[in-house]
C-alpha cells in the first residue's frame, strides 16, 4: 500500500446538481463519507490534488473534516459523460484492520508467444475484485503472459494474489486471450476480360481495444 496522503475536507450544507455544478467548476470535487456506523457526510475536496493522488495509485487517505480525522477508503468513482474526468467520489471510513472488498487493476506483463505466431492480445479484464485487509490492499495485480501462446487464454483464477488476499471476481472469468487477427480476402473479377479472376488480401490490421468507464449521475 502507497504512503498515507491527507486531505482536507469542508463539509457540504447544501445539496443539488447545479451546486455540485458550481463546486466543480471552482476547482471543488463532491464526496459523501460514509461507514462505521456512522451518518453519511456531504463534503468537497480540492479536485486537482485528489485526482493526481489517484493517479499516483493512492487509493487510502487520512481526512480532516472540521478538525476530525478519518482513515479513508476510495470505494467508488463517478465520471463525466466522456469518462474522462471524476465528477463524484464515495469514500468509505475504515480502520487498516478492517477486511474489505475492492476492485484492483491487473498489468499485463511480458510478450505473449501468440504474437510470434500471429495473434494479438485482447485484455479482457482490466480489473478484479479481492477482499483483503485495508493495509494490504496492492496497487496493482501483475499478470504475466510470456507463455500466452495463440488460441489460449487467462482466467482470474492464475492471478497471484498477496498473502491472506481472496478473489471475489469469478475464477473462470477470462482475463485476457490471444487470437488470430481478421483478414479480409475479397475477389476482384476484372471487367472486359473473361475468365481472369484474381483474390487480393488487405492487409491485417490489429484490433483497436478499448474501454468504455461506466457512466453514473452525479449530484
Amino acid at each position: 500500500m502507497s504512503d498515507t496522503v491527507t486531505f482536507k475536507a469542508q463539509v457540504r450544507q447544501r445539496a443539488g446538481s447545479k451546486i455540485a455544478a458550481r463546486l466543480r467548476q471552482d476547482g471543488q470535487l463532491p464526496a459523501v463519507v460514509y461507514g462505521h456506523k456512522k451518518d453519511p457526510v456531504s463534503v468537497t475536496l480540492a479536485a486537482h490534488d485528489f485526482v493526481e493522488a489517484l493517479h499516483h495509485g493512492h487509493r487510502i487517505f487520512e481526512m480532516d473534516i472540521n478538525g476530525s480525522k478519518e482513515t479513508i477508503l476510495v470505494k467508488d468513482l463517478q465520471y463525466d459523460h466522456l469518462g474522462k474526468s471524476v465528477i463524484h467520489a464515495d469514500l468509505m471510513r475504515v480502520n487498516l484492520s478492517d477486511r474489505v472488498k475492492v476492485q484492483v487493476a491487473i498489468e499485463l506483463h511480458g510478450t505473449a508467444q501468440g504474437t510470434h505466431e500471429g495473434g494479438i492480445v485482447e485484455e479482457v479484464l482490466s480489473h478484479v475484485e479481492i477482499e483483503c485487509k485495508v493495509s494490504d490492499i496492492p496497487e496493482a495485480l501483475v499478470v504475466n503472459i510470456k507463455e500466452l501462446s495463440l488460441g489460449q487464454s487467462v482466467h482470474a483464477s492464475r492471478i497471484e494474489l498477496p498473502p491472506d488476499c481472496k478473489l471475489v471476481t469469478d475464477p473462470d472469468a477470462v482475463v485476457a486471450v490471444c487470437h488470430e487477427t481478421k483478414a479480409v480476402v475479397s475477389e476482384v473479377v476484372l471487367e472486359g476480360e473473361a475468365g481472369i479472376e484474381g483474390a487480393e488480401e488487405v492487409p491485417t490490421e490489429p484490433e483497436v481495444i478499448t474501454e468504455k468507464k461506466e457512466e453514473k449521475s452525479s449530484e
